[in-house]
């Protein structure tokens, strides 16, 4: 439970406490004025019987509130309360009948603080001892008897039948505390949880965001690196124009990267429409780039989703199928679907074999966030073909 509630709680059981203090309060001084009120016996016997009654406000203050307030109280400690509040009580109940009013405070002691086993003893000694001892010390008029007797079984069943349905209450509060308990400790966990999954999908997501920009750059850098290297003994113009071309992708390396750290939209997409994106891209990793349909404004979601699967898919086709393969960017725009597909005449693989990167499997969530689909159509020697297709309804009402 969270501070408040807690807080809460507690003012709250302290001020039903408080009303069982002014109970417990007002039945002991209302049987100290039956006690003292009465006509039989006379006045030493009734001021022995009030003076029993006196210790019983420091018992109860001293011993008895703090065992209540126990949850639950231990119940060694209780019986032997009770047994003191008793031996205080029956001397009381036995020399004044009146002195019985007190069992409205004592009883339900009985059934808050012990189990239904020796609650109902107690209950039935309280009851019962003080009729049998009052009887036999004063000899009373049969009809007194009577009544009295009846009034001791009456009351006996009244305090089982209420006690029972106080134990049962009492039982039912700590089922809800144990189960309000654990519902609060798994909120907790499902916070901890959805934290922890909060946390995962972000770093899944930083980690595609990287693959698919500064990983694939560092990868163009290299291969840039090498061809110059192989030309800068016998084609040193040619091995000018891929330095001119290192230049530009590690300035937009540079871009994708403070683009990243900023979570603005990709450096390609800055100020521009996908398709000019995509040329520049086809131009960078020297491929073709057909654009069909009605070109139109599409929200960031999906064209972002639109750029990374084409990155991807020619770093893989200039990784894998090697840089003498020619590679073709086909960018379509119909009236239910946005499709880019990227497809190389290279060695080609088996997509049913197993494989190790993390680029095939982030474009496939890439495209599932949006409801779309990734297609990947290969074989050994017959090239590779990326397909990648978003509903444009879906895309519309995410925007």
């Amino acid at each position: 439970m969270t501070g408040p509630a807690v807080a809460v709680g507690a003012y709250t059981w302290d001020r039903s406490f408080r009303l069982w203090d002014s109970y417990f309060a007002l039945i002991w001084l209302a049987t100290l004025a039956f006690v003292l009120g009465t006509d039989h016996p006379g006045w030493p016997v009734r001021l022995t019987a009030a003076a029993l009654l006196v210790p019983l406000i420091p018992l109860f203050v001293w011993v008895g509130r703090p065992l209540l307030r126990g949850d639950p109280p231990p119940e060694r400690r209780a019986l032997l309360y009770l047994v003191a509040m008793t031996a205080l009580f029956l001397p009381s109940a036995i020399l004044v009948g009146e002195t019985r009013v007190m069992t409205f405070a004592l009883v339900p002691q009985c059934f808050m603080t012990l189990r239904m086993r020796w609650a109902i003893t107690v209950v039935a000694v309280i009851n019962v001892v003080p009729m049998a001892g009052w009887a036999l010390l004063w000899w009373p008029s049969d009809q007194d008897v009577f009544f009295n007797g009846l009034f001791a079984v009456v009351s006996l069943v009244f305090s089982v039948a209420v006690g029972t349905w106080v134990i049962r209450i009492i039982e039912q509060s700590q089922e809800r505390a144990a189960l309000i308990a654990e519902l609060d400790a798994s909120r907790h966990e499902i916070s901890r949880l959805s934290t922890a999954h909060g946390a995962l999908t972000e770093r899944e997501r930083m980690a595609r965001e990287i693959h698919d920009t500064l990983a694939q750059g560092f990868t163009s850098l290299l291969m840039l690196i090498q061809a110059v290297e192989a030309e800068l003994d016998h084609d040193v113009p040619q091995a000018r124009r891929h330095l001119a071309l290192m230049d530009e992708t590690a300035r937009q390396n540079l871009a994708e990267a403070r683009a990243l750290v900023a979570g603005a939209a990709p450096a390609d997409l800055d100020g521009t429409s996908l398709p000019d994106a995509l040329r520049r891209l086809a131009a960078r990793h020297e491929a073709t780039l057909e654009v069909t349909g009605p070109v139109r404004p599409l929200p960031a979601g999906p064209e972002v989703v639109a750029l990374r699967s084409c990155q991807e898919a020619l770093a893989n086709a200039r990784k894998h199928a090697g840089s003498s393969a020619a590679v073709d960017i086909a960018l379509a725009y119909s009236d239910d679907l946005l499709t880019v597909s990227v497809r190389d005449d290279g060695r080609g693989f088996d997509p049913g074999a197993p494989c190790e990167g993390y680029g095939l499997a982030g474009l496939r969530a890439r495209a599932t966030e949006v409801g779309g689909t990734a297609r990947i159509r290969s074989a050994p020697g017959d090239g590779t073909t990326v397909t990648v297709s978003l509903p444009v309804s879906l895309l519309r009402s995410s925007s």
